[in-house]
C-alpha cells in the first residue's frame, strides 16, 4: 500500500473580527457552532495583532468582518486575519463581508480616480481568501472584481416581507430613490405586487453627499411609498427623496435599506425627517444613540440568511436556491 487514507470528514470553523461581534454571535448560533476564541489587540502605534486560540489546520474556515467605522481599521484587521488562517494551513477560507467597504467606488467617473472596490477584492485575494460571501453589493459588477467565487446574498425577502405585514398593499407604491436602484425596485414590485415610482435626482460631482431632487416619475398621491435603497450613509439622498414624495402628495413614506451606515449628520436628518419608519438589517451595528433615541428605526436580523448561505457553501449545496422564489 502506498499513501495514507483519512476519514475525509470536513470541519467548519467560524471566526470573527472585532467590528460587529453581535452579528457574529447570532450567525454562530444559527450554525450551531461557537466563534473560535481569538486574541486580537492594537499596539500603541495602531498596528493590529491577531492569533487564533485553536488550530485551523485542514478546516473550512468562515471569517466574518463587517466594514463599519473606523472602516480602514476593520478592513486591515480582516486582511490580517485572512493571512493568519492561510499560514495556519486552513483548507479553505470564506470571507463573510456583510457590508463591503468602498463599494461605491466601483468605477471611474473622471480621470485620475481609483477603482477602490476592485482594490479591496485584490487585497482579499492576495491575503488568501478563496471565496467572498456578501450582502447587497452597491453594484453587481463588483462580483467580477474578485478572482474566485462570490456569493451575493439579498436582504430583499427579509425587508419586503416585513413591509408586506405592516402596510395595506392596495395603497402601496415602491419608489426608487434614483435611476440606479430601478432594477432592485422592480424586484420589490414583483414581490409585493405594487406599482413603481422613481425620484429623479442630480448630484453635484464636486461636493460629496450633495443632492438636488428634481421630480417624481409615477403616481404617488395618496399612496404609502416605500423607498428602497442598498445603503443610507449621511441620509441626504433618502431624506430629500422623501421630501419630494410628500411634496407630490404621498400619504406616508417608509424607508428600507440593507445597510444603515448612518454617519455624520444622519442622526439629525433621520430625527427631523417626516418618514414614519426606517427599516435596516444588522449588517452594520446601528449607532447606540440612534437605536435608543429614535423609535422609528427598526433593525431586522440578517443572521439567518448569512448562516443558511454559509451552511450551503460548507455542504457544497446551492446558495442560489435560497433566493429562487424571487
Amino acid at each position: 500500500m502506498t499513501g495514507i487514507k483519512t476519514t475525509g470528514e470536513k470541519k467548519m470553523m467560524f471566526f470573527s473580527g472585532r467590528a460587529h461581534p453581535e452579528l457574529a454571535e447570532e450567525i454562530a448560533q444559527q450554525l450551531g457552532v461557537g466563534v473560535v476564541p481569538t486574541k486580537a489587540f492594537d499596539f500603541a502605534n495602531g498596528e493590529i495583532y491577531v492569533r487564533y486560540q485553536e488550530s485551523a489546520r485542514g478546516a473550512d474556515c468562515f471569517l466574518i468582518q463587517s466594514h463599519t467605522a473606523p472602516i480602514n481599521k476593520w478592513i486591515m484587521e480582516q486582511l490580517i486575519m485572512i493571512d493568519a488562517l492561510k499560514r495556519a494551513s486552513a483548507r479553505s477560507i470564506t470571507v463573510i463581508v456583510p457590508f463591503y467597504g468602498y463599494a461605491r467606488q466601483d468605477k471611474k467617473h473622471r480621470g485620475r480616480e481609483p477603482i477602490s472596490a476592485r482594490l479591496i477584492a485584490d487585497l482579499m485575494k492576495t491575503a488568501g481568501a478563496d471565496r467572498i460571501l456578501t450582502v447587497d453589493l452597491h453594484t453587481d459588477q463588483i462580483q467580477g472584481f474578485f478572482d474566485g467565487p462570490v456569493d451575493h446574498l439579498f436582504a430583499l425577502p427579509l425587508l419586503a416581507d416585513y413591509v408586506k405585514r405592516k402596510v395595506d398593499r392596495s395603497k402601496l407604491t415602491v419608489v426608487s430613490p434614483d435611476a440606479g436602484r430601478v432594477r432592485v425596485a422592480d424586484r420589490w414590485c414583483d414581490r409585493l405586487g405594487a406599482p413603481l415610482a422613481i425620484v429623479h435626482k442630480r448630484r453635484d460631482k464636486d461636493v460629496a453627499n450633495q443632492v438636488t431632487v428634481h421630480e417624481v416619475v409615477g403616481d404617488v398621491k395618496g399612496r404609502i411609498c416605500v423607498l428602497v435603497d442598498d445603503m443610507i450613509d449621511t441620509g441626504g439622498t433618502i431624506c430629500a427623496a422623501a421630501d419630494a414624495l410628500f411634496a407630490h402628495g404621498a400619504e406616508d413614506v417608509i424607508v428600507t435599506a440593507t445597510h444603515g451606515v448612518l454617519s455624520g449628520p444622519a442622526a439629525d436628518r433621520l430625527k427631523n425627517s417626516r418618514v414614519s419608519e426606517f427599516v435596516f438589517t444588522n449588517t452594520l451595528p446601528t449607532p447606540g444613540e440612534l437605536h435608543e433615541e429614535l423609535d422609528k428605526i427598526t433593525v431586522l436580523s440578517i443572521a439567518p440568511t448569512i448562516a443558511s448561505a454559509a451552511r450551503e457553501v460548507f455542504e457544497d449545496g446551492s446558495v442560489t436556491s435560497l433566493f429562487d422564489e424571487q
